[in-house]
C-alpha cells in the first residue's frame, strides 16, 4: 500500500491486544451501563468505536462476524430486543470495510468527520429497532452520542496505536 508523505511505518498488530481492546471496550461499555448515569442516551457506545478503528485498521482480523458476536454480547447484557445490537455493529462493521481505504489517507481529525455518519446510522438502526419492539423514546440527547464517538476518535487512534508506533531509528543508513 502507498502510503501518504510523512505517515510513520508502524509494526504489525498483536491479535492479543486487537482481542484484548475490544473485550476491554466492552467491559467498559457493561460497566458504563451499569453506573451513575445508567442507559443515557447520550453516552458513547466505546465498543463501536474500538471496532470501527480495528475494522478500518485490522479488515482481515476484525470484520463483519466479530461485530455480530459482540453486538449479540451487548443485547444480552442489556436485556435488549435481541439482534439490535448486532445489526447495528454489522453495518457499522460493514461501512467501515466499506471505506477503510480511502479513510486511511486522511489526517486522524478529517477520519473523525468521515466516520461520525456511521456512527449516526448505527444509533439510528438502534433506535428504530427499540421503537420497533415498543419501547419509549429516548429523547433528543440521543443525538449527540454520535457527535461524542466522533470526538472520541482521535483519542482511540493514538491510544490503539502505541504498540504499532516504531521507535526512530538513529542509523542513517537504513531508512524503514
Amino acid at each position: 500500500m502507498i502510503m501518504r508523505p510523512g505517515q510513520q511505518l508502524l509494526l504489525p498488530a498483536n491479535p492479543l491486544f486487537i482481542w484484548g481492546s475490544l473485550i476491554t471496550a466492552m467491559l467498559l461499555n457493561m460497566v458504563e451501563n451499569i453506573g451513575l448515569w445508567g442507559r443515557a442516551a447520550w453516552m458513547p457506545d466505546l465498543l463501536a468505536v474500538v471496532l470501527v478503528f480495528w475494522t478500518v485498521h485490522q479488515p482481515l482480523r476484525v470484520g463483519i462476524g466479530a461485530a455480530f458476536v459482540f453486538g449479540m454480547l451487548m443485547d444480552v447484557h442489556q436485556g435488549a430486543l435481541l439482534g439490535q445490537h448486532a445489526l447495528a455493529y454489522t453495518v457499522l462493521s460493514f461501512f467501515a470495510i466499506t471505506i477503510h481505504r480511502r479513510l486511511l489517507w486522511f489526517s486522524v481529525p478529517s477520519q473523525a468527520a468521515q466516520v461520525l455518519p456511521l456512527f449516526a446510522a448505527a444509533h439510528a438502526i438502534e433506535l428504530l429497532l427499540r421503537l420497533l419492539g415498543g419501547s419509549h423514546f429516548p429523547g433528543w440527547l440521543i443525538l449527540l452520542a454520535p457527535l461524542v464517538e466522533a470526538v472520541l476518535w482521535p483519542v482511540a487512534s493514538v491510544i490503539l496505536l502505541v504498540p504499532q508506533r516504531r521507535a526512530p531509528d538513529p542509523d542513517a543508513n537504513r531508512p524503514l
